[in-house]
């Protein structure tokens, strides 16, 4: 197994437990305590975990401007799952803004099941879209390399010349009491504007997004048309997305 591949691993089960011990992850992939611990020493610096004595803590906080390939790691089944769902709200013909979410990115790996769309997003992980027979338009603007993202008056004025059928976003966090929240204001005034241009918004967000904060207030509920999870959520959250007319998908 790489070590890339047993970080991977580390994060699901820190997800998933919330914290994780040096000795059993030893046990568990056969390596070396010294071994496990230069893994999560790494994992710290990328803000996922926080060590501990004896293992780490999954990070609850969400102000860490995690790198778009530690964040692509993280979940990815869960949000290839989403990804699936909310390729049914997408139909031949559809204009969409994208945001550069690692959520946003499963999608558009699938939106070839699709015929004859147009696609403004601010990701630079275009690539290997380039044969997928959409209209593909870069919105411009600085470069967040942290985010693999697109920022700024360029970016800006590139969403406020279209108006879309559907924008599709994600976030880092959801509250009850603060709202839509994201680590990056550069990037939360982007996404605003976009929220502006579309007749409809759908937030993908894994369970992990939800009773958690984050450093900026993105958005309120009541922009928000369809949010599409991976679990069902407890009845305060059912609760409020049925007083903001949210349909509500898991």
């Amino acid at each position: 197994m790489l070590a890339a591949e047993r970080r991977q691993m580390i994060i699901d089960i820190a997800n998933k437990d919330k914290r994780v011990l040096v000795s059993e992850l030893s046990h568990k992939f056969q390596v070396t305590e010294e071994t496990i611990r230069r893994d999560l020493e790494k994992l710290e610096k990328e803000g996922v975990l926080t060590r501990t004595y004896g293992g780490a803590i999954m990070n609850r906080h969400s102000n860490e401007d995690l790198p778009f390939y530690t964040r692509h790691a993280t979940n990815l089944h869960i949000k290839q799952e989403i990804a699936q769902k909310a390729l049914s709200y997408i139909h031949n013909g559809d204009t969409l803004m994208m945001d550069p979410s690692t959520s946003s990115i499963e999608l558009l790996k699938i939106l070839n099941m699709r015929q004859g769309l147009t696609v403004i997003t601010s990701s630079i992980i275009l690539q290997e879209f380039a044969a997928s027979g959409h209209q593909i338009i870069s919105t411009g603007g600085t470069l967040r390399a942290p985010s693999m993202s697109l920022v700024g008056t360029v970016a800006h004025e590139t969403a406020r010349k279209y108006h879309v059928d559907k924008f599709i976003m994600s976030c880092k966090a959801l509250s009850l009491d603060h709202g839509i929240m994201d680590s990056n204001e550069a990037e939360c005034e982007l996404k605003r504007k976009m929220i502006q241009q579309a007749e409809q918004v759908i937030l993908l967000a894994d369970h992990t997004k939800f009773d958690r904060t984050a450093f900026v207030h993105l958005s309120h509920f009541d922009n928000i048309d369809v949010v599409i999870t991976d679990q069902e959520p407890s009845d305060p959250w059912k609760q409020l997305f049925q007083e903001h007319e949210i349909e509500l998908i898991y």
